[in-house]
Protein backbone atom coordinates (compact mmCIF):
# COMPACT_ATOMS: atom_id res chain seq x y z
CA UNK A 1 0.00 0.00 0.00
CA UNK A 2 1.11 3.43 -1.06
CA UNK A 3 2.93 5.64 1.75
CA UNK A 4 0.50 9.02 1.59
CA UNK A 5 3.25 11.10 2.05
CA UNK A 6 5.22 9.68 -1.20
CA UNK A 7 2.56 9.56 -3.52
CA UNK A 8 1.91 11.81 -6.35
CA UNK A 9 -1.86 11.63 -5.91
CA UNK A 10 -1.78 15.24 -4.75
CA UNK A 11 0.17 16.09 -7.36
CA UNK A 12 -0.89 16.49 -11.22
CA UNK A 13 -0.97 13.19 -13.43
CA UNK A 14 1.05 12.19 -16.44
CA UNK A 15 -0.19 9.84 -18.85
CA UNK A 16 1.80 7.34 -20.80
CA UNK A 17 1.49 9.60 -23.79
CA UNK A 18 2.65 12.50 -21.39
CA UNK A 19 5.70 10.67 -20.07
CA UNK A 20 6.64 9.92 -23.84
CA UNK A 21 6.71 13.94 -24.70
CA UNK A 22 8.94 14.85 -21.40
CA UNK A 23 11.24 11.90 -22.67
CA UNK A 24 11.32 13.16 -25.96
CA UNK A 25 11.68 16.45 -25.14
CA UNK A 26 14.65 15.16 -22.71
CA UNK A 27 16.73 13.32 -25.86
CA UNK A 28 16.04 16.60 -27.92
CA UNK A 29 17.29 19.20 -25.66
CA UNK A 30 20.81 17.17 -25.26
CA UNK A 31 21.14 16.08 -28.94
CA UNK A 32 20.00 19.93 -29.87
CA UNK A 33 21.62 21.50 -27.19
CA UNK A 34 25.10 19.48 -27.76
CA UNK A 35 25.22 20.96 -31.28
CA UNK A 36 23.89 24.29 -30.68
CA UNK A 37 26.72 24.98 -27.99
CA UNK A 38 28.95 24.24 -30.75
CA UNK A 39 28.13 26.62 -33.26
CA UNK A 40 28.13 29.02 -29.96
CA UNK A 41 31.23 28.64 -28.76
CA UNK A 42 32.78 27.62 -31.76
CA UNK A 43 34.10 23.82 -30.32
CA UNK A 44 34.32 20.18 -31.96
CA UNK A 45 32.26 17.33 -31.19
CA UNK A 46 35.47 15.65 -29.62
CA UNK A 47 35.59 15.27 -25.37
CA UNK A 48 39.59 14.99 -25.22
CA UNK A 49 39.81 18.32 -23.51
CA UNK A 50 38.54 19.98 -20.25
CA UNK A 51 36.45 23.02 -22.65
CA UNK A 52 35.45 20.15 -24.87
CA UNK A 53 33.88 19.24 -21.91
CA UNK A 54 32.34 21.97 -20.64
CA UNK A 55 30.68 22.79 -24.15
CA UNK A 56 29.88 19.54 -25.47
CA UNK A 57 28.61 17.92 -21.96
CA UNK A 58 28.06 20.47 -19.48
CA UNK A 59 26.00 22.71 -21.36
CA UNK A 60 23.23 20.40 -22.70
CA UNK A 61 23.16 17.22 -20.38
CA UNK A 62 22.82 21.00 -17.54
CA UNK A 63 19.69 22.20 -19.07
CA UNK A 64 18.36 18.64 -19.80
CA UNK A 65 18.68 18.24 -15.70
CA UNK A 66 16.96 21.48 -15.30
CA UNK A 67 13.95 20.46 -17.41
CA UNK A 68 13.96 17.57 -15.63
CA UNK A 69 13.56 18.56 -12.45
CA UNK A 70 11.58 21.29 -13.56
CA UNK A 71 8.65 18.61 -14.84
CA UNK A 72 9.41 16.90 -11.65
CA UNK A 73 8.73 20.39 -9.50
CA UNK A 74 5.70 20.86 -11.79
CA UNK A 75 3.87 18.04 -11.23
CA UNK A 76 4.11 18.13 -7.93
CA UNK A 77 6.36 14.80 -7.48
CA UNK A 78 9.46 15.85 -5.87
CA UNK A 79 8.64 13.20 -2.70
CA UNK A 80 7.45 10.35 -4.83
CA UNK A 81 10.97 10.56 -7.30
CA UNK A 82 13.39 11.53 -4.66
CA UNK A 83 11.59 8.90 -1.99
CA UNK A 84 10.58 5.36 -2.62
CA UNK A 85 8.65 3.76 -0.14
CA UNK A 86 8.83 0.00 -1.72
CA UNK A 87 11.17 -1.87 0.36
CA UNK A 88 13.03 -4.90 -0.72
CA UNK A 89 14.79 -7.44 1.13
CA UNK A 90 18.29 -7.03 2.00
CA UNK A 91 20.41 -9.33 -0.40
CA UNK A 92 19.41 -6.69 -2.74
CA UNK A 93 21.97 -4.37 -1.54
CA UNK A 94 24.19 -6.63 -3.25
CA UNK A 95 23.18 -4.92 -6.45
CA UNK A 96 25.20 -0.73 -5.49
CA UNK A 97 27.74 -2.65 -3.80
CA UNK A 98 28.86 -4.87 -6.59
CA UNK A 99 28.53 -1.99 -9.42
CA UNK A 100 30.12 0.61 -6.69
CA UNK A 101 33.24 -1.64 -6.45
CA UNK A 102 33.48 -2.86 -10.08
CA UNK A 103 33.19 0.71 -11.46
CA UNK A 104 35.74 2.12 -9.26
CA UNK A 105 37.70 -0.81 -10.45
CA UNK A 106 36.76 0.21 -14.29
CA UNK A 107 38.27 3.66 -13.70
CA UNK A 108 41.21 4.13 -15.86
CA UNK A 109 43.17 6.85 -13.42
CA UNK A 110 46.98 6.71 -14.96
CA UNK A 111 45.07 7.84 -17.79
CA UNK A 112 43.16 10.14 -16.59
CA UNK A 113 45.63 11.56 -14.01
CA UNK A 114 47.43 12.53 -17.25
CA UNK A 115 44.68 14.56 -18.25
CA UNK A 116 44.86 16.62 -15.23
CA UNK A 117 42.43 16.98 -12.26
CA UNK A 118 40.89 19.82 -13.75
CA UNK A 119 39.32 17.46 -16.41
CA UNK A 120 38.74 14.99 -14.66
CA UNK A 121 36.21 17.12 -12.38
CA UNK A 122 34.93 18.45 -15.52
CA UNK A 123 34.07 14.89 -16.71
CA UNK A 124 33.25 13.70 -13.03
CA UNK A 125 30.80 16.47 -12.96
CA UNK A 126 29.43 15.80 -16.62
CA UNK A 127 28.59 12.40 -15.82
CA UNK A 128 26.65 13.33 -12.57
CA UNK A 129 24.29 15.45 -14.86
CA UNK A 130 23.86 12.23 -16.84
CA UNK A 131 23.32 10.26 -13.82
CA UNK A 132 21.20 12.66 -12.07
CA UNK A 133 19.01 13.26 -15.57
CA UNK A 134 18.42 9.72 -16.88
CA UNK A 135 17.62 8.59 -13.11
CA UNK A 136 15.43 11.56 -12.23
CA UNK A 137 13.70 10.75 -15.93
CA UNK A 138 13.02 7.03 -15.81
CA UNK A 139 13.40 5.87 -12.42
CA UNK A 140 11.47 8.96 -11.18
CA UNK A 141 9.38 10.53 -13.51
CA UNK A 142 9.01 7.12 -15.52
CA UNK A 143 8.88 4.74 -12.38
CA UNK A 144 6.05 7.16 -10.62
CA UNK A 145 4.00 7.29 -13.87
CA UNK A 146 4.07 3.46 -14.30
CA UNK A 147 2.70 3.10 -10.26
CA UNK A 148 0.09 5.86 -11.22
CA UNK A 149 -1.07 3.74 -13.35
CA UNK A 150 -1.82 1.12 -11.43
CA UNK A 151 0.96 -1.67 -12.71
CA UNK A 152 2.54 -4.41 -10.20
CA UNK A 153 6.22 -3.11 -9.59
CA UNK A 154 7.14 -6.10 -11.87
CA UNK A 155 5.90 -4.61 -14.34
CA UNK A 156 6.85 -0.83 -13.22
CA UNK A 157 10.63 -2.04 -13.29
CA UNK A 158 10.31 -3.79 -16.70
CA UNK A 159 8.57 -0.88 -18.77
CA UNK A 160 10.23 1.79 -16.82
CA UNK A 161 13.49 -0.38 -17.73
CA UNK A 162 12.10 -0.96 -21.65
CA UNK A 163 11.28 2.51 -21.84
CA UNK A 164 14.97 3.41 -20.93
CA UNK A 165 16.52 1.37 -23.52
CA UNK A 166 14.09 2.45 -25.78
CA UNK A 167 15.14 6.27 -25.76
CA UNK A 168 18.88 5.16 -26.74
CA UNK A 169 17.93 3.60 -29.96
CA UNK A 170 18.59 7.14 -31.00
CA UNK A 171 21.93 6.31 -31.06
CA UNK A 172 21.54 4.30 -34.27
CA UNK A 173 21.50 8.22 -36.12
CA UNK A 174 25.26 7.90 -35.17
CA UNK A 175 26.16 4.11 -34.47
CA UNK A 176 24.12 2.48 -36.92
CA UNK A 177 23.14 -1.28 -35.91
CA UNK A 178 25.24 -1.30 -32.37
CA UNK A 179 22.43 1.23 -30.84
CA UNK A 180 19.70 -2.05 -30.79
CA UNK A 181 22.64 -4.07 -28.50
CA UNK A 182 23.05 -0.83 -26.51
CA UNK A 183 19.73 -0.33 -25.87
CA UNK A 184 19.24 -4.34 -24.77
CA UNK A 185 22.56 -3.50 -22.37
CA UNK A 186 20.93 -0.46 -21.18
CA UNK A 187 17.89 -1.37 -20.32
CA UNK A 188 18.97 -4.06 -17.89
CA UNK A 189 21.30 -1.50 -16.34
CA UNK A 190 17.93 0.26 -16.02
CA UNK A 191 16.87 -2.93 -13.81
CA UNK A 192 19.99 -2.61 -11.76
CA UNK A 193 18.97 0.91 -11.44
CA UNK A 194 15.56 0.47 -10.01
CA UNK A 195 16.81 -2.12 -7.87
CA UNK A 196 19.11 0.09 -6.44
CA UNK A 197 16.45 2.97 -6.00
CA UNK A 198 14.23 0.15 -3.89
CA UNK A 199 17.20 -0.94 -1.57
CA UNK A 200 18.03 2.71 -0.77
CA UNK A 201 14.88 4.00 -0.51
CA UNK A 202 15.05 7.04 -3.02
CA UNK A 203 16.57 8.26 -6.15
CA UNK A 204 20.24 9.20 -5.03
CA UNK A 205 22.33 6.43 -4.82
CA UNK A 206 21.18 5.25 -8.08
CA UNK A 207 22.05 8.59 -9.70
CA UNK A 208 25.51 8.72 -8.23
CA UNK A 209 26.22 5.34 -9.60
CA UNK A 210 24.36 5.74 -12.60
CA UNK A 211 27.05 9.24 -13.16
CA UNK A 212 29.59 6.75 -11.83
CA UNK A 213 28.79 3.86 -14.59
CA UNK A 214 29.20 6.40 -17.18
CA UNK A 215 32.44 7.92 -15.75
CA UNK A 216 34.51 4.51 -15.40
CA UNK A 217 33.88 3.83 -19.29
CA UNK A 218 34.64 6.96 -20.33
CA UNK A 219 37.67 6.98 -18.84
CA UNK A 220 38.84 4.15 -20.96
CA UNK A 221 37.68 5.09 -24.13
CA UNK A 222 39.69 6.70 -26.85
CA UNK A 223 37.15 9.74 -27.40
CA UNK A 224 38.88 10.60 -24.22
CA UNK A 225 42.10 9.24 -23.11
CA UNK A 226 43.23 9.40 -26.75
CA UNK A 227 44.07 5.20 -26.48
CA UNK A 228 42.98 2.14 -27.86
CA UNK A 229 41.08 1.17 -24.95
CA UNK A 230 41.81 0.06 -21.09
CA UNK A 231 41.22 -3.62 -20.32
CA UNK A 232 40.04 -2.32 -16.65
CA UNK A 233 36.93 -1.47 -18.61
CA UNK A 234 36.18 -5.52 -18.02
CA UNK A 235 35.23 -4.82 -14.59
CA UNK A 236 31.88 -3.06 -15.95
CA UNK A 237 31.12 -6.20 -17.90
CA UNK A 238 31.87 -8.19 -14.53
CA UNK A 239 29.48 -6.00 -12.51
CA UNK A 240 26.50 -6.96 -15.28
CA UNK A 241 27.20 -10.98 -15.08
CA UNK A 242 28.12 -10.88 -11.14
CA UNK A 243 24.50 -8.91 -10.93
CA UNK A 244 22.50 -10.59 -13.68
CA UNK A 245 23.34 -14.32 -12.11
CA UNK A 246 22.44 -12.69 -8.57
CA UNK A 247 19.24 -11.73 -9.41
CA UNK A 248 18.55 -14.50 -11.79
CA UNK A 249 18.89 -16.70 -9.12
CA UNK A 250 17.33 -14.20 -6.18
CA UNK A 251 14.65 -13.01 -8.82
CA UNK A 252 11.48 -14.63 -6.38
CA UNK A 253 12.84 -12.98 -3.28
CA UNK A 254 12.86 -9.42 -4.08
CA UNK A 255 9.79 -7.60 -2.06
CA UNK A 256 9.84 -8.58 1.65
CA UNK A 257 8.94 -11.78 2.83
CA UNK A 258 5.50 -10.21 4.20
CA UNK A 259 4.09 -8.80 0.66
CA UNK A 260 5.24 -12.14 -1.22
CA UNK A 261 7.37 -12.51 -3.92
CA UNK A 262 8.29 -9.99 -7.25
Amino acid sequence: MTNPDTSPAAGRRLSYAGFAAVAAVYLAIIQGGGRLAQEVFDAGDGFTTTRDVIVNMWIPLGAALIFTYGVIAYLGWLKPVLSDDRPTQRWVWAVPIILAICLLGAIDYADLGDKGLGFALALFVATQFVGWGEEGMFRGIGVTVFREHGLTEGKVALWSSIAFGAVHLTNALSSGGQAVQQAIVVSFAGYFFYLTRRASGGNVLNSVLHGLFDFSLLTGTAIIVDQKGYAGSGFAILAYLLIALLVLARRKHIEPAATGSA
